[in-house]
């Protein structure tokens, strides 16, 4: 499980923390775990399957309060619903996974190559398992410190992400009664990270015009999926001119 040895060995690795996050982890079996997706799990002699699932539980929960601190400082004066909403863009699957890439993460991340394709979260699930294993070495406020800074600070625009739309579950309802159009939302599948009974799960959402399906999407709450849902439902009637960008 040793992949690390010396700094001269892995300078990508060690690149990364210093010129990214701005410090030299030491305890690097904690950040090697983080970086091992599902799909290229290490089996120990006892039988474990040994991945970045439980540090993605736990950096999920850490980035959550991190996030909701943050907007909380930044926007004194916005209420409840408008910090819920940017914190929900910050921390979706979708932006995870671009911010993962931007940073340089996705090349340390350790997977099947070949099911390339097939993982659709992989990069935001290793960002989160990233802020998980920052949060067991460091604690709490080095953690919040880094990630406000040298992440959310550095390579995110939060008030370009605050005027993004983002309600296209609302929009694409609208338009449907506009338009006399039924849109439902159907979870047609749920997928489990690990034992069904210790385990995050996955909901694949499927949205429904007039009882016909349209697009598809996976996220790890209902509420989020169909967002997604209507969201790809929405620019893909866009695009075909079945909806105005007036609608």
């Amino acid at each position: 499980m040793i992949w690390f040895k010396r700094h001269k060995e892995n300078k990508e690795f060690y690149s990364f923390f210093k010129n990214i996050l701005g410090f030299t982890p030491r305890r690097t079996k904690i950040y090697q775990v983080a970086f091992i997706h599902k799909s290229k799990s290490i089996e120990t002699l006892q039988g474990r399957r040994i991945n970045n699932e439980r540090l993605e539980y736990l950096g999920d929960a850490v980035l959550s309060a991190i996030v909701a601190e943050y907007l909380y400082k930044k926007y004194p004066y916005k209420g409840e619903g408008f910090l819920t909403e940017l914190r929900s863009k910050i921390v979706s699957r979708n932006n995870l996974n671009k911010l993962a890439q931007k940073i340089g993460l996705s090349q340390l991340i350790q997977y099947n190559k070949e099911q390339q394709g097939v993982f659709k979260s992989i990069d935001g699930d290793a960002f989160e398992a990233l802020v998980g294993a920052i949060y067991l070495e460091k604690g709490f406020n080095f953690t919040r410190k880094v990630i406000a800074n040298r992440v959310i600070n550095t390579h995110l625009d939060i008030d370009a992400l605050s005027n993004q739309d983002w309600n296209f579950k609302s929009k694409l309802i609208d338009w449907g009664q506009k338009n006399k159009c039924k849109v439902s939302f159907e979870v047609i599948n749920i997928l489990y990270q690990g034992k069904k009974n210790a385990s995050r799960r996955e909901y694949e959402v499927q949205t429904l015009i007039n009882g016909e399906p349209a697009e598809k999407a996976i996220e790890f709450s209902i509420k989020a999926a169909e967002q997604l849902s209507a969201e790809k439902t929405y620019k893909k009637l866009l695009e075909k001119g079945i909806i105005s960008k007036q609608d």
